[in-house]
């Protein structure tokens, strides 16, 4: 059952939790047999094939970059294949790289951009710390949330991030946004 419409239940579906509150996508069965769902997911599936095959391996063997044709998607195909693998619990190194290098996803736009950094946060893939700190500085309106990822993971690197990228853009921010953002970090 839905929550009330309060404050509260808005940050509880929106807020407090990454991708389509659960009430909204059990209500979208329809929506989701769509074409580009299908394909979306047909391409979740191969990203996650491939991130298995990647767990443990040793370090010192020689990078092989995966013989999987991926399918060319949509900026909002590619906003929902993030939200998809954001629900993994594991991706490896190997298949966070070939994600940036398939999808270019630092050239995408700022809603592709902010999917990828939660996906950098959420594996603590420091490869990706850069394009985090360029999307806090340079999209500070939707960069509130992944500040309080950064500080959520309890990650001492993330958090370095976090408070350097504030020290940097706190001037210029948002005067509520900026006070929100140092709840999270001071």
């Amino acid at each position: 059952e839905r929550k009330s419409l309060t404050l509260e239940g808005i940050y509880a579906d929106w807020l407090d939790r990454p991708g389509i509150p659960e009430w909204l996508y059990e209500g979208s069965a329809a929506w989701s047999q769509a074409r580009l769902v299908e394909e979306v997911k047909a391409e979740v599936v191969k990203w996650i094939l491939f991130s298995g095959s990647h767990q443990g391996k040793g370090r010192k063997r020689k990078r092989i970059e995966p013989k999987v044709n991926y399918k060319e998607l949509t900026s909002d195909q590619l906003v929902m294949l993030l939200e998809l693998l954001l629900e993994e619990a594991e991706l490896s190194v190997a298949v966070m790289r070939a994600l940036q290098r398939t999808y270019s996803l630092r050239e995408q736009d700022a809603e592709v951009r902010h999917r990828w950094c939660e996906l950098v946060i959420k594996h603590a893939y420091s490869p990706g710390y850069r394009d985090v700190e360029h999307f806090l500085i340079h999209d500070q309106a939707m960069g509130v949330y992944l500040y309080g990822e950064l500080m959520v993971q309890e990650d001492a690197e993330q958090q370095a991030l976090a408070r350097r990228c504030l020290s940097l853009v706190q001037e210029e921010m948002d005067q509520s946004a900026r006070r929100v953002v140092e709840e999270m970090i001071l």
